[in-house]
C-alpha cells in the first residue's frame, strides 16, 4: 500500500478521456525486415536517439497494455518482447504478437529507466539500490548487485575491447559508474565521481565513455580500464544522459543550457541558453540539429555547428519525455497528454496524438511502432509507419 501511495503524486489529470485502441481484437501485423528490435536506450550506444526511418504517417493506437501503475521509463524490445517498469518497481515481459504478459518481476521500489537486453537476459536497476539481470524467457533472476543508493539510470551495453565478453556499462546514484561482465555481474572497473548521477554513459567510438552528472561535470573515461581521460567543467548539475556524435558530446543542464563539447577538449565548444527552466530530458542528434525538452513547455531544436537556436516547438505542458530524431520528423511527449512530430526543417507540427496521460516517460520505436509508457499506467502501441 505504501508504495502505490508513493507513486500517487505521479499522476496527473488530463482534459481529455482515454482514447480506445483501434482494432483491438486484430493480432500485430508482421515486423517490418529493419528495426525490429530496440535493446538499448536512446536506440544505440551513442545515445543519439536516432532513427533511420521515415517519420510514421497517421498515428492510431493499435494496442494497449494496463501497468499497475504510473510508466515512469523508456521501454526495450528484443526476441517479440516489450519490457518496461513502472512506478511500482514492477518489470514486465509483454509479448509483442500475443499483446499478453510473458512475466512480471516485483523490485522493492521504482523503475526510473529503461531496462537493456542481451543474449537472452534482461539488465535493469532499481530505486531499491539494485541492479538485476534476469532470464529473459522466465524473469527468473540471474544475479544481482547492491549500490549505495538507487540505480536511476539504463544500463548501456558494449563488447570487451578484445571481443571476449559483453560488458555492462551503469551508472548508480551513489556517484559510481560500474562497469560489469554481462555473464556473472562481476566487476571489471568502476569509477568514483563527487555526487549523483542520473544518466546513462555513452560510448564514443568504442574506446571511450562519457556522462554528466550532479557535480556539474562531463567526465570522459577510458573505455579499457575506467581511468578518467577528461573532465570537463559546466555551469550546472547535468540530470540527464548525454548524447554523442562522433566525439561530440552533447548535454542538457540544470541552468537551462545546452552544452556541446569536444571529448578531449578542456572547455565547452558552445552553449545554447534559454529561459528560466531546466532542460530535463536526455538530447536527440541528427546530421544538422539537436533536439532537447525543457520545462518551459517546448522542445529546442539547437543547431549542431555553432549552439544558436533553429526554431522552437511549444506544446501545453513540460517536456520531459526525451525525443527520438527519424529522418524526416521529430517524436516526443509532452505532459499535456500528446505525443507530437514536429519537421526537423522548421519545427512545423507533422501531427498530435491525444493519449490523455502525462507523458514523462520517453518513446521508443520497435517493429514499425511507436511504444510509450504514460503516466495514468498504460502502455501505448502506436502504429501508422510508411513501411
Amino acid at each position: 500500500m505504501n508504495r502505490l501511495l508513493a507513486a500517487l503524486p505521479l499522476l496527473f489529470l488530463t482534459a481529455c478521456d482515454k482514447p480506445q485502441p483501434a482494432n483491438p481484437d486484430e493480432p500485430a501485423a508482421a515486423a517490418p525486415p529493419a528495426l525490429t528490435d530496440w535493446p538499448i536506450t536512446r536506440g544505440s550506444p551513442s545515445l543519439q536517439g536516432r532513427v533511420h526511418a521515415a517519420v510514421p504517417e497517421a498515428p492510431v493506437i493499435e494496442w494497449t497494455f494496463e501497468l499497475e501503475s504510473p510508466g515512469t521509463a523508456e521501454a526495450a524490445v528484443a526476441d517479440g518482447a516489450i519490457l518496461v517498469g513502472d512506478a511500482m518497481g514492477i518489470l514486465y515481459c509483454i509479448d509483442f504478437q500475443t499483446r499478453k504478459l510473458r512475466w512480471k518481476m516485483e523490485t522493492g521500489d521504482t523503475i526510473q529507466a529503461a531496462p537493456a537486453i542481451s543474449n537472452g537476459k534482461v539488465f535493469v536497476g532499481s530505486g531499491d539500490k539494485h541492479f538485476y539481470a534476469l532470464d529473459l524467457k522466465t524473469g527468473e533472476k540471474i544475479w544481482s548487485i547492491e549500490g549505495g543508493d538507487k540505480f536511476s539510470s539504463a544500463a548501456n551495453l558494449v563488447s570487451a575491447p578484445d571481443g571476449s565478453d559483453v560488458w555492462i556499462l551503469v551508472n548508480g546514484y551513489d556517484g559510481i559508474t560500474r562497469c560489469l561482465r554481462a555473464d556473472d555481474g562481476s566487476i571489471v572497473w568502476t569509477y568514483e565521481t563527487n555526487d549523483f548521477i542520473n544518466g546513462t554513459p555513452a560510448v564514443i567510438d568504442g574506446r571511450l565513455i562519457a556522462f554528466g552528472g550532479c557535480d556539474q561535470v562531463i567526465h570522459v573515461l577510458d573505455l579499457a580500464d575506467g581511468k578518467l581521460v577528461n573532465k570537463i567543467a559546466t555551469e550546472a548539475q547535468i540530470t540527464n544522459s548525454v548524447a554523442t556524435i562522433g566525439t561530440t558530446i552533447y548535454s542538457g543542464n540544470h541552468a537551462n543550457q545546452l552544452v556541446a563539447a569536444e571529448a578531449d577538449a578542456d572547455q565547452l565548444s558552445w552553449i545554447y541558453e534559454a529561459g528560466n527552466f531546466p532542460f530535463f530530458t536526455a538530447p536527440a542528434v541528427d546530421e544538422k540539429n539537436v533536439y532537447l525538452g525543457s520545462r518551459d513547455k517546448s522542445l529546442h531544436a539547437i543547431q549542431r555547428a555553432d549552439g544558436t537556436a533553429a526554431w522552437t516547438f511549444k506544446t501545453g505542458g513540460r517536456v520531459e519525455s526525451s525525443p527520438l530524431a527519424f529522418d524526416d520528423g521529430i517524436i516526443f511527449g509532452s505532459s499535456d497528454g500528446r505525443l507530437y512530430a514536429a519537421n526537423p526543417a522548421d519545427g512545423t507540427e507533422l501531427w498530435r496524438l491525444d493519449l490523455g496521460e502525462d507523458l514523462t516517460a520517453s518513446p521508443i520505436y520497435a517493429q514499425g511502432r511507436i511504444i510509450i509508457a504514460g503516466g495514468d499506467g498504460t502502455l501505448f502501441v502506436i502504429n501508422g509507419s510508411k513501411d
